[in-house]
């Protein structure tokens, strides 16, 4: 059906509040109308909750793997999506969470399958721009002993029934989902593979080193790496994953592309600046790999920089700053520990 804008576009976001999807509404929502759909799975409330007074944000609390009808929905009336429709929609719903990954894997599944469906449904229904949020994950683990910079056209090398199947072999499905579905209806559908991402917002106690790291320093106890001294990877800071998103949605190019930090880092070294950064007592030492925890393939970011005019451009070092202040500010208000 035609679509017709009044002053600002709506715009859906699946799985907004999120870590990365927090960020991406709090972008958006300064030209947009944002409609967020979360069912907290693996996200918070406390992550969106200081947008919810904006008129032009509307929080839905729903599981994409069923079905949406948006126009339903009493409080989107304001929006008139049955009139006007929806332009975009960024899809990022996947419960991640390498705590609880093996009662997660269920949730996995469906967000890789029926939920990518449905919103791709949503995108032929309404002819919106479609982007949607893959992983490094679909190239396998990282080759031994490598800083290969892995390109968009390396076929992966994923067991389709190893532990992380859920995960890793999901993300490559719901890609070739957005990929068909493009093919098949013509539709503007695009992928992005984001790499390792950290900043404000990511959760707490769920074995993400970055931030267990910063509380473990302010608490003077030790930092724990699940693995040996030299486990390494690229880090990149969630609001220039969101950049890169909004230059893609905006882009005449579907992808796939690589968007993350192509710069290897021990997290030794990541630990030692947090320590050093706190003031901290605090020792590092070494643990057992986790499931989830593994090295990941570096990116090559050529085709980002040669399409979108994209880069990272928050240093690691600014980058820790913030995110320590956000947990020392939310230590403060809630008085959290270890």
């Amino acid at each position: 059906m035609p679509q017709v804008i009044f002053d600002k576009k709506n715009i859906l976001i699946i799985g907004g509040a999120g870590f990365i999807g927090s960020h991406l509404c709090e972008e958006l929502v300064k030209e947009a109308k944002i409609i967020c759909v979360d069912n907290f799975s693996s996200s918070s409330e406390s992550n969106i909750e200081h947008l919810l007074p904006n008129p032009d944000f509307v929080f839905i609390n729903h599981d994409i793997s069923l079905p949406l009808d948006l126009e339903s929905r009493p409080e989107l009336k304001k929006f008139k999506v049955a009139f006007q429709g929806i332009q975009e929609i960024y899809y990022l719903a996947c419960p991640t969470s390498p705590k609880h990954f093996i009662e997660n894997r269920l949730g996995m599944l469906l967000s890789n399958s029926l939920g990518i469906k449905n919103a791709l449904d949503l995108t032929l229904k309404y002819q919106a721009k479609l982007l949607h949020f893959s992983s490094s994950v679909v190239y396998g683990p990282r080759p031994l002993g490598t800083s290969i910079k892995i390109k968009e056209d390396f076929q992966g090398i994923v067991n389709h029934l190893s532990d992380r199947s859920a995960y890793d072999e999901g993300k490559r499905f719901a890609e070739t989902m957005v990929k068909n579905y493009r093919d098949i209806y013509n539709l503007d559908t695009k992928i992005i593979r984001v790499f390792r991402t950290y900043g404000p917002r990511m959760n707490l106690h769920d074995d993400q080193m970055l931030p267990d790291f910063i509380l473990s320093a302010m608490n003077n106890e030790n930092l724990v790496i699940f693995g040996d001294e030299n486990f390494s990877s690229s880090f990149c800071y969630v609001t220039d994953i969101v950049d890169a998103a909004i230059k893609m949605m905006a882009s005449n190019f579907s992808g796939p592309i690589n968007v993350g930090s192509d710069e290897d880092v021990k997290l030794s070294s990541i630990a030692q600046m947090i320590v050093a950064e706190l003031g901290s007592s605090s020792s590092i030492i070494y643990s057992e790999k986790k499931m989830f925890m593994s090295e990941l393939p570096l990116p090559d970011i050529t085709i980002a920089k040669n399409e979108l005019s994209w880069m990272p451009v928050v240093t690691l070092s600014n980058g820790l700053k913030k995110t320590i202040f956000d947990l020392q500010a939310k230590k403060q208000l809630k008085g959290f520990s270890s």
